[in-house]
């Protein structure tokens, strides 16, 4: 290396999190053997890392999309392995999930190269060259509001432009709280999106919450908003979302979504009460968990077998729109293979399938989330029903949950994009 200045190159420098960086180091000298690393500081201060082994071509040149990896958090040509692959460094705590709360800041993305091929002690060695990148959530003219209305709780993300717009009301699952990164993405390709939040920390709040009401309420406050289409309005949830997304789309008398897009979820035991009951009702299948060898809970059999009776599962032969289901075959925390299954059967038996869409996923687990966001097969958890900490196993393994979350996202916005857009040329393009 004596003589040469290696040059490290990402573009962008600043992108949205579904945008593809682009990683080149030049001016090594040929044959060389080299370590790319990443290294992201979370909001709660802990240290994540990717990293890969590659060997410079007769340029000296490593071209990261194009070359392969020989080793490291991820192998072969990915480009996108220095985040999808990120994982917490050696001595963190143990449990930890990577998710942005804070969306008016970015991810910052650290990437160096190092000299040889390293597996540790990236913090004791000097790089030969470190740039940094920066991941939003929330493009440039996007605004966030804090919504306060008729007792309903969310944040909602207007796209910059005059509109008007289509609309999302994005519904996360039990873990509750308000959870806003994937709303802002959405506002960021086009989309008036409201984060909704249902499942309060407070307990009294979350168990008075009525599905007659307080989902209605919501939905009515993004179709209303000016710069919505009033009836070009969406569905979209994860995980106990589902639920709520499914029993809105059944039996709601007052709204009617335009389309709907259900992500590792279920049409048993549907959000037509209380929530607290629904709970209570979770609460009494509690007997039927799982645990792992490792001791982590493992909850798809709470819902096993599929039930029989339409007391205890949403009527799918009353969905009236496009629904597009995604499903991670290693799901480990809700028995989505075999609900969708059973809802296949409902809506083929009642004629409506060909309303039905789904994504199945091989070796991907519960959690398909944004593109490139890193893959936890488990992580801590706070059981709503009796606020205890466990480790929870969501399932999955590293590389096919990426490439689940790369397509499905991209699938998901093409759904919405062709039911919720009057025509293709009205779609804007995301650009930060």
């Amino acid at each position: 290396m004596v003589g040469t200045f290696p040059l490290l190159s990402v573009q962008p420098t600043r992108g949205l999190v579904d945008e593809k960086i682009q990683v080149v180091v030049r001016n090594l000298p040929p044959a060389l053997s080299v370590t790319l690393h990443s290294l992201h500081r979370s909001e709660d201060k802990d240290l994540w890392e990717a990293f890969g082994h590659y060997t410079s071509d007769g340029q000296g040149t490593v071209t990261v999309a194009k070359d392969a990896s020989l080793g490291g958090t991820y192998e072969g040509a990915e480009p996108m392995g220095l985040l999808w692959s990120m994982q917490p460094v050696p001595g963190s705590r143990t449990g930890l999930r990577l998710r942005k709360m804070d969306v008016l800041t970015p991810m910052v993305v650290h990437i160096s190269v190092y000299s040889g091929h390293m597996t540790e002690g990236f913090s004791k060695q000097s790089p030969l060259a470190t740039v940094f990148t920066e991941r939003w959530y929330m493009a440039p003219g996007v605004c966030r509001i804090d919504i306060r209305e008729h007792g309903v709780r969310g944040t909602l993300f207007l796209p910059p432009g005059p509109g008007p717009f289509p609309g999302v009301l994005d519904m996360w699952g039990g873990g509750g709280g308000l959870v806003e990164y994937r709303s802002c993405l959405l506002a960021s390709q086009g989309f008036v999106s409201m984060a909704l939040e249902y499942l309060s920390h407070d307990k009294n709040r979350t168990s008075d919450i009525d599905f007659k009401t307080y989902f209605e309420k919501a939905f009515r406050i993004v179709q209303e908003h000016p710069l919505v289409m009033k009836d070009r309005v969406a569905l979209f949830g994860l995980s106990f979302g589902v639920s709520v997304a499914l029993t809105l789309v059944a039996y709601s008398k007052v709204i009617s979504p335009r389309c709907c897009v259900c992500i590792s979820g279920s049409h048993v035991n549907p959000v037509n009460k209380a929530i607290g009951e629904v709970f209570r009702k979770m609460k009494e299948d509690g007997y039927k968990t799982q645990f792992d060898e490792e001791g982590r809970v493992v909850w798809r059999d709470i819902i096993l077998p599929i039930p029989t009776d339409l007391g205890e599962k949403v009527d799918m032969g009353r969905i009236k729109c496009p629904l597009m289901l995604v499903v991670g075959e290693d799901d480990q925390n809700w028995a989505t293979v075999e609900s969708a299954k059973d809802m296949t059967q409902m809506m083929r038996a009642a004629g409506n399938e060909h309303l039905l869409t789904i994504l199945q996923y091989p070796d991907a687990g519960h959690l398909i989330e944004p593109p490139y966001t890193p893959h936890f097969r488990a992580s801590n958890f706070i059981v709503p029903q009796t606020q205890q900490k466990v480790i929870m196993l969501w399932g999955g393994y590293p590389k096919p949950h990426a490439d689940a979350q790369e397509d499905c996202w991209e699938k998901s916005l093409s759904f919405l994009r062709q039911h919720l857009y009057p025509s293709p040329d009205s779609v804007p393009k995301a650009k930060l």
